[in-house]
């Protein structure tokens, strides 16, 4: 009778290597959990329509200073993200103050809300190591994030090319796709904080303060403290003192640029406005002879290249700190 046919093994694989990774299945379960949330539905609803509300004030404000005689019409397209009437903030305004809310929100009760269930140890009592667990954790809300930033950009990217009809150069979009992914690296060291704090705090509430005060004191209050400190420290009786002067700037400079908040300004600033070449004092030698042209896309890469490295250190070191206090920490079963 006839033989029944079958592959050589080599053409085959066993089930247990069929079976999908558990990193990528908690991965998958962590951005459905989230998709389906109105946590993030509202946030990515508040979000849209702050940007599109930015495109609207950056049009009118467009379409006022083309009016004027003496308009500048370079970097139109760029202006998108800068430009504003007055009634509402800029692009870049609304994503450097609403970006921390999303990262906050979605890492805050990673941990401490699977502790509190019981689902924690038995997630663990699986076929699954703590490793997985918690990248997988980090990595889902990071593409959610990214995917959100990058449709949000590229949406207003499109509703700025349908209102005023003046396509990006190709270095144009360049500096616009850099600023989404620096937007992306910032909102992504929030998102790091706070699952720190969600690992640090076994209460989801006071994980999600605790982000929320160190956002409001970057934002608001670390100005504050460095003005009473820059009062405390200005050069008295010594204004001729070039040197002494240019001492005192940068290290105000350099005590502003350990915010966060700061280095993203200072990134998105150079990308958006080529027209900035320096982001600290420059003495009378090295502005004589200076072309009053606008930076090259490498150029301005070189000069925002120490606070992105920066923002991503931050961003690393926050996840390592995570990363470690969850290896350590003690699962019980209840």
């Amino acid at each position: 009778m006839f033989k029944a046919f079958s592959l050589p093994a080599f053409f085959t694989k066993p089930d247990k290597e069929r079976l999908p990774s558990p990193f990528w299945t908690i991965v998958q379960k962590e951005i459905g959990d989230h998709m389906r949330s109105w946590r993030f539905g509202i946030l990515l609803f508040i979000i849209a329509l702050a940007c599109i509300g930015s495109v609207y004030a950056a049009v009118v404000a467009l379409q006022a200073n083309a009016a004027a005689p003496d308009s500048d019409n370079s970097f139109l397209f760029l202006k998108m993200f800068t430009a504003s009437d007055g009634t509402l903030p800029n692009f870049i305004t609304f994503v450097s103050f609403l970006g921390p809310l999303m990262g906050i929100a979605l890492a805050f009760d990673a941990v401490n809300t699977e502790r509190n269930k019981g689902t924690l140890s038995r997630l663990i009592s699986q076929p699954i190591y703590r490793d997985d667990f918690i990248t997988a954790k980090f990595t889902g809300a990071l593409l959610l994030i990214s995917v959100s930033i990058l449709s949000l950009g590229l949406l207003v990217m499109g509703l700025g090319l349908v209102t005023i009809g003046y396509p990006p150069t190709p270095e144009q979009f360049w500096r616009v796709l850099l600023f989404l992914i620096a937007a992306i690296i910032y909102i992504s060291f929030w998102l790091a904080l706070s699952l720190l704090f969600s690992i640090r705090f076994r209460q989801a509430a006071t994980s999600a303060l605790s982000g929320i005060a160190v956002w409001i004191f970057f934002t608001v209050f670390y100005d504050m403290i460095l003005n009473l400190i820059a009062k405390a420290l200005v050069p008295q009786g010594s204004a001729s003192d070039a040197q002494q002067l240019m001492q005192y700037q940068q290290l105000l400079i350099g005590l502003n640029r350990l915010s966060p908040a700061q280095l993203f300004s200072e990134i998105t600033t150079t990308l958006l406005t080529p027209e900035v070449r320096s982001l600290g004092p420059m003495t009378m030698k090295q502005v004589i002879g200076a072309i009053p042209s606008p930076l090259p896309l490498g150029q301005s890469l070189l000069l925002i290249w120490p606070q992105l490295t920066g923002l991503l250190a931050a961003t690393l070191i926050c996840f390592a700190i995570s990363y470690v206090l969850f290896m350590r920490q003690e699962i019980r079963s209840r």
